[in-house]
């Protein structure tokens, strides 16, 4: 009953805890920022010291008395020292890598303590999941934290909550950080989406690979060939050495052309397109992107060009799903 007492008292706090708004970084948190609540064992503590009190005042008993004193001298100055694992910490930067919507976004978060005193102990919440700080002494340390997603485009973290229950655990210490740092999401994939398309007249093309998959002919052995491209069997029948080689498939350049997706909605032909721009990166072909409102990007093939083109549909106008 008493946990959850506390966790109402702690949930209508909430709603007045500072900040009440994103601020930007970097962030400092004063004592006006971080808030102390006993936790249900510093409140069963509580109790205790004070039956103690009463019992050793009613039958005189001066060593229980003291000890009781002590006791509750202990408590409060773990208030005081939870409070201050908090105060004067500073969130310096917020960071992200991109992920698709639906998956959950891992927050980089750089603390760092202002006054240089070690603070150990503390926990990051953002939504459900939970993690631990890494102990902040001199330098900056940085914490990892999932974020759910759930749309594609510009991601406005919630508050974050910053607590401690050092160093008896009687008290939790918590403040509020809100950092002022859209993140991007990527548009969600299509599941089970078709294959590429490919232009309309074209055939087939294979170049000679020794990294390919299909055979294209036997050739005499040179030096330098690697050992495990020769064929011995038909060395062994012919009495020369042979050596395999093979083709590989030439990519030819896909254009992912928005309008050509017209029976889809808006939102289905997204997914399709991020769904194409992944597979061609698979598949390490070069594609071109042309959406509506934009200038065509690409032709092109690599992680900057597929940052592009997916930042480019994850902040198309919303539409129809």
């Amino acid at each position: 009953m008493a946990a959850a007492f506390v966790q109402r008292l702690r949930a209508r706090l909430a709603l007045l805890a500072r900040p009440r708004s994103p601020e930007s970084l970097p962030v400092t948190l004063d004592r006006r920022r971080v808030y102390v609540l006993p936790t249900a064992f510093g409140m069963f503590a509580g109790v205790l010291v004070a039956t103690m009190l009463l019992g050793a005042l009613n039958y005189n008993n001066n060593p229980a008395l003291l000890l009781a004193l002590l006791l509750a001298a202990t408590f409060m100055a773990s208030l005081m020292a939870s409070h201050l694992q908090l105060s004067g910490l500073r969130m310096t930067s917020v960071t992200a890598e991109p992920v698709h919507a639906g998956t959950p976004l891992q927050l980089q978060i750089a603390l760092a303590a202002h006054d240089r005193r070690p603070r150990i102990g503390l926990r990051l919440r953002a939504g459900t999941h939970d993690v631990l700080v890494p102990p902040i002494t001199d330098a900056a340390v940085v914490a990892s934290v999932a974020c759910p997603t759930t749309r594609r485009g510009w991601l406005q973290p919630e508050r974050l909550r910053l607590s401690t229950t050092q160093p008896l655990g009687v008290a939790l210490a918590w403040s509020w950080l809100w950092p002022e740092t859209p993140l991007l999401v990527y548009p969600a994939v299509e599941i089970d989406g078709p294959p590429l398309p490919e232009p309309a007249g074209t055939s087939r093309q294979t170049r000679v690979d020794a990294a390919g998959e299909e055979l294209h002919h036997l050739r005499a052995y040179r030096p330098g060939d690697p050992q495990h491209t020769i064929a011995w069997k038909p060395s062994a029948r012919r009495d020369v050495l042979l050596v395999r080689e093979y083709e590989q498939p030439v990519g030819i350049e896909v254009t992912l052309d928005w309008t050509l997706l017209a029976p889809l909605t808006h939102e289905a032909r997204i997914r399709r397109l991020t769904h194409w721009i992944e597979l061609a990166e698979r598949q390490a072909r070069r594609y071109r992107l042309r959406l509506p409102g934009h200038a065509p990007i690409g032709p092109a093939l690599g992680p900057a060009h597929r940052h592009q083109c997916l930042r480019a549909l994850a902040l198309l106008p919303q539409g129809r799903t």
